[in-house]
């Protein structure tokens, strides 16, 4: 298995090929190390189009997959993908689920039973309140907080999780060493300690604005529902929430006074 998410973390590095085109290439060859070291031939033939083969091709001549799996092993991370038991459950159930997440701390069983909560980065002296009470309640009652580590109702929900002793997981729009915003690299510190920061973007990746709406349907996919506090028209918390309706997930949302 080392030598195959080795060649996972690799592909994953290639642009054009997400999770579509991971399993049409599984399908074809029987394993990503098999599709790796395909020929051009058989890659152009197997279905994941021409402009995908062409990446595939010109980025093993560049990306080295054995050095892949070492730079986030012995930066002490880990890296998950769909072959792994301790993936994570609700996420595996999502349509087109990232192949490769990497996790910085511990993914767990319970983390099964968790609530998004995610909001606007400059909310109002009650949306504070609230977004600290939900996350100390559900911490207290052992259900685990999850949000994007976004200045805010994020961080509040985050650091009140913490701070009832519970467990929470942040979910970045860059890699694992990228952490945004920078002065959250503290608050990612204790969240790996007693939960994990999560990514599907290799390291270096950096933190770039198109990254936060994708990565926004992993939190909702993580959870079993998401609530949304003080969140305006086009906001990523509202993105959020539209993944979580897409998921089946239970969607609430606290606009203003409970």
């Amino acid at each position: 298995m080392g030598d195959e998410k080795a060649h996972w973390l690799a592909l994953s590095r290639v642009g054009g090929i997400g999770a579509v085109r991971f399993r049409t290439l599984l399908d074809a060859f029987g394993s990503i190390e098999a599709a790796w070291h395909a020929t051009p031939e058989e890659l152009r033939g197997c279905g994941i189009g021409p402009s995908a083969a062409s990446a595939l091709i010109e980025g093993r001549e560049k990306i080295d997959p054995s050095g892949e799996l070492t730079r986030v092993t012995s930066a002490g991370y880990e890296a998950l993908t769909w072959l792994d038991e301790g993936y994570p459950d609700r996420l595996r159930e999502i349509a087109q689920p990232p192949p490769v997440l990497y996790a910085d701390g511990r993914i767990e069983a319970r983390d099964r039973w968790a609530v998004a909560v995610v909001g606007t980065r400059r909310p109002s002296a009650y949306g504070v309140s609230v977004a600290r009470d939900l996350g100390r309640i559900l911490a207290e009652n052992s259900v685990v907080v999850i949000s994007g580590l976004a200045r805010g109702i994020d961080s509040l929900a985050h650091q009140a999780a913490l701070e009832a002793g519970g467990r929470t997981v942040a979910v970045l729009g860059s890699g694992l060493d990228q952490v945004y915003p920078p002065e959250h690299r503290g608050l990612a510190s204790r969240i790996r300690s007693s939960g994990a920061v999560l990514t599907d973007y290799p390291l270096g990746t950096k933190p770039e604005a198109a990254n936060f709406p994708p990565r926004n349907r992993i939190i909702s996919g993580l959870a079993a529902a998401v609530v949304v506090v003080e969140a305006g028209k086009g906001s990523g918390a509202l993105i959020t929430a539209d993944f979580g309706a897409e998921q089946g997930r239970e969607v609430f949302a606290v606009p203003g006074s409970i």
